[in-house]
């Protein structure tokens, strides 16, 4: 084996290595979900440095074949495009950065042994072996192994499951123990398509102070999360846990639930958010009421958003506290409510008195919102006053309908998983401000077969209300340009950005008579 070998299978590792960083960081950002990855697949998200690899192939192929250089100029060639991909493929400007954790180290060391494997086979069977017009076999195999990255690393992935089963099974057993141990705790449920976490944190402001609250940080909503949340943080000192469930696949409630046991519940939406893994609202409904199917079996109480027709229409066998903003006869109905550019205010029938509340929070979502987290802090116990000052206190949570100020006037960040009722939402807060309305987005995702329909309801919906639209992605906004089209909107004031640096870039340095309002919806993961 000459050196020219030796010196393509280290540079092909390199250009395998980034790649697999690449398709573990996507499948880290999917849940480890088989079913998730073979969807980016089928959407072909390939990174575009992949491709080198293919220039690097053909230069075998053609120079070699074709053109009969030397096989050191050929091969010297396909190591520099090796290196090339790898260079250009490490990416650095992730938004959810890749996390090594112990489950992504050992699915490296199977892949990269996988991969090893191979090269070790090929060399042994193919040395000096050789096709078409003397072309060596062994470099082709070990140019065309990147191309199958993806592939040996769900195979790595198969491999480690029995493991990677056995350790979670340890993790939630140990989660199981330290929670029986603690006789006195309450758990409090908190899910839904949308305004889960808006709600955790609202909650935990009108609870602290009367009890000690412990919450999932960020999005730890999945199983492993939750579990991860109980054994690092949870302490003896802890009377409640408001725990975030969030779920893609029918099943993924039930299986928090199990571990966690439920007292009290509150089911904030259902809507079109992951109708790709759903596959139908009926499933989505299903697997958002297994928080309630727990709470009736543990002897609890259900709170439920009855503005949302899914869930009004849903028979519950617990005990129920409906909250809503526009649907009469409930428990707890926001009335007399005020919006403006400066926050909103709405009373609350409370112990048969009404009490009214502000907040800085905009919009009738969070009003929403507040009202059933009301519901849960009267249910344990919280004094009306207490309640209407710890609503002040209130702030945004990060990339959710977040008004930042600026000179040029201010942002209105709403980032984070935009969905068609918080997209709406998010229009009429932008709505509240006197100036140049701009809205920057790439519009929504995970909505299924009704990607297209929602897509282009949003851009008739930001017809109305918009001055100036600034669009990230040519092809992934063009149902929103069908709705603006419908609409008759400006041509002119169409502005299309392939990311969305270059398009928020364009609304703040755009120059126009007055104060601007920038509303960001949406902003898209680094697997799409």
């Amino acid at each position: 084996m000459n050196s020219f070998i030796i010196l393509l299978i280290i540079s092909n590792i390199a250009a395998f290595y980034v790649l697999l960083t690449h398709h573990i960081h996507m499948y880290q950002l999917n849940f480890y979900s088989p079913v998730e990855e073979k969807n980016r697949l089928r959407e072909n998200r390939w990174p575009n440095f992949g491709r080198v690899f293919g220039f690097s192939l053909s230069i075998i192929f053609i120079m070699t074949n074709s053109f009969w250089l030397p096989y050191q100029i050929t091969f010297a060639v396909a190591i520099l495009l090796n290196a090339l991909s790898a260079y250009l493929g490490w990416d650095k400007t992730a938004k959810i950065p890749l996390k090594y954790t112990k489950r992504v180290i050992r699915l490296f060391i199977t892949t990269m042994l996988l991969y090893i494997t191979l090269i070790i086979f090929s060399l042994l069977l193919f040395t000096d072996k050789t096709i078409i017009n003397s072309i060596p076999i062994v470099p082709i195999i070990v140019q065309i192994l990147p191309f199958l990255t993806v592939y040996i690393m769900m195979l790595a992935d198969y491999i480690n499951k029995p493991v990677e089963k056995h350790i979670n099974n340890g993790f939630i057993n140990d989660a199981k123990k330290i929670l029986k141990e603690k006789k006195n705790l309450t758990v409090i449920g908190v899910t839904g398509s949308y305004g889960k976490t808006s709600v955790k944190n609202t909650l935990k402001t009108l609870l602290s102070g009367d009890y000690n609250v412990l919450i999932t940080p960020g999005n730890f909503n999945t199983a492993l999360g939750v579990v991860i949340t109980i054994r690092q943080h949870l302490t003896p000192i802890h009377e409640i846990f408001i725990c975030e469930m969030g779920a893609k696949n029918v099943g993924d409630i039930k299986e928090i639930c199990d571990i966690v046991q439920p007292k009290y519940g509150i089911i904030t939406s259902i809507g079109s958010a992951h109708l790709e893994t759903f596959g139908s609202i009926q499933n989505t409904i299903k697997t958002k009421f297994e928080l309630e199917d727990s709470v009736s079996q543990n002897g609890g109480t259900i709170f439920l958003n009855y503005d949302n027709e899914h869930i009004r229409d849903k028979k519950v066998t617990s005990k129920k506290v409906t909250y809503s903003v526009n649907e009469k006869n409930t428990n707890f109905k926001a009335e007399n409510i005020k919006v403006d550019e400066n926050g909103s205010s709405f009373k609350l029938n409370l112990d048969g008195e009404d009490v009214e509340f502000e907040t800085s929070l905009l919009g009738k979502h969070n009003i929403l919102n507040i009202a059933g987290c009301v519901a849960i802090a009267k249910t344990l116990g919280i004094s009306n006053e207490t309640l209407v000052s710890r609503v002040k206190l209130l702030r945004p949570v990060e990339h959710r309908q977040q008004v930042l100020k600026r000179p040029f006037g201010l942002i209105i960040d709403d980032a984070y998983n935009s969905n068609p009722t918080g997209a709406k939402s998010a229009l009429d807060t932008l709505a509240l401000f006197d100036m140049t309305k701009i809205v920057v987005t790439p519009g929504m995702i995970e909505l299924g077969d009704e990607f297209y329909q929602r897509n282009k309801e949003f851009g008739m919906q930001i017809a109305d209300i918009a001055d100036i639209v600034v669009l990230v992605g040519q092809k992934q906004t063009l149902p929103i340009q069908d709705g603006l089209k419908e609409k008759n909107y400006p041509k002119e004031k169409i502005n299309i950005f392939s990311n969305m640096a270059d398009a928020l870039n364009f609304a703040i340095n755009l120059n126009v008579n007055n104060k601007k309002a920038i509303l960001i919806e949406n902003d898209l993961p680094d697997n799409y």
